[in-house]
């Protein structure tokens, strides 16, 4: 199979799947259900570039492993997340709604359909690399796997604890800041971001390799500017209010560092 063909493929199956999902968001009247979608599409689309793209075995078994695992867990963690909060929507849609109130059904099915160009777009990584017909691992390829290991380790460590900070009923309009988060207001995004630091930097071990830095610095801007941090912090100044702007003085949004003292 071609490349060009490979990514169509991909592209075509992938839109396929979240017109499903969309039919499923309509049917429970969930809409953040594509959240869950988006994650669990990454371990798709790694399996079937490393099923049929034309590189060496052993790399492929690789990378589709890794990406699988991670796109595994923050699928299962979004799951949990969002079925648990079921019939209540993640605040991003609630809005969405109000925004497209005049022509909702279109616009949130054309959502749907960028989310499935996204994976592939992001997933330029896991394409590359899938390529490449060197019979070994290079050593950029065997940094990336251990810089994965320690930021999915991050990653899961961060969702737990604060998983078990919302479960202490103590914890009640408290502001979680132990463990990862006395160090960073969002540990589990930086973590994330470094995800795909490693994929990219395994990617550059590639021909062509430097293309998959679209990849971090999409979900960077993301992060910082977009969906992330700024609506995660706009609803827990609304739910936490002084305690949160308290936290925001003393520790850094996104990368781990040493609390601030306030004077």
């Amino acid at each position: 199979m071609s490349a060009l063909l490979l990514i169509l493929s991909a592209l075509v199956g992938l839109c396929v799947v979240f017109a499903g999902c969309y039919m499923l968001a309509r049917h429970i009247n969930n809409y953040g259900i594509v959240d869950i979608v988006w994650s669990y599409a990454f371990a798709l689309l790694a399996l079937f570039y490393a099923g049929f793209a034309p590189g060496w075995p052993g790399r492929k078994t690789l990378i589709a492993t890794m990406a699988a695992l991670w796109s595994l867990r923050l699928g299962t963690h979004l799951y949990r997340r969002v079925m648990g909060h079921h019939p209540v929507e993640d605040g991003r849609y609630v809005q969405l709604r109000q925004d497209w109130a005049g022509n909702f059904a279109p616009k949130m099915f054309g959502f749907f359909q960028l989310q499935a160009a996204s994976v592939v777009l992001l997933g330029l990584a896991f394409f590359i690399v899938c390529l490449n017909p060197a019979p070994r691992l290079h050593p950029l390829e065997i940094t990336a796997a251990v810089l994965w290991l320690l930021a999915l380790g991050g990653e899961s460590l961060a969702d737990a604890q604060l998983a078990a900070f919302k479960r202490d009923p103590a914890s009640q309009g408290r502001v979680c800041d132990a463990g990862l988060w006395r160090y960073s207001r969002h540990p589990n995004y930086f973590f994330e971001w470094l995800i795909w630091v490693a994929y990219f930097v395994f990617a550059l071990a590639s021909p062509w390799g430097w293309v998959a830095v679209i990849g971090p610095a999409s979900i960077l801007f993301l992060l910082l500017r977009v969906t992330g941090i700024p609506l995660t912090e706009e609803q827990s100044i609304r739910s936490k209010g002084e305690a949160y702007r308290r936290y925001q003085q003393t520790t850094s949004a996104f990368v781990p560092w040493l609390p601030r003292k306030l004077p």
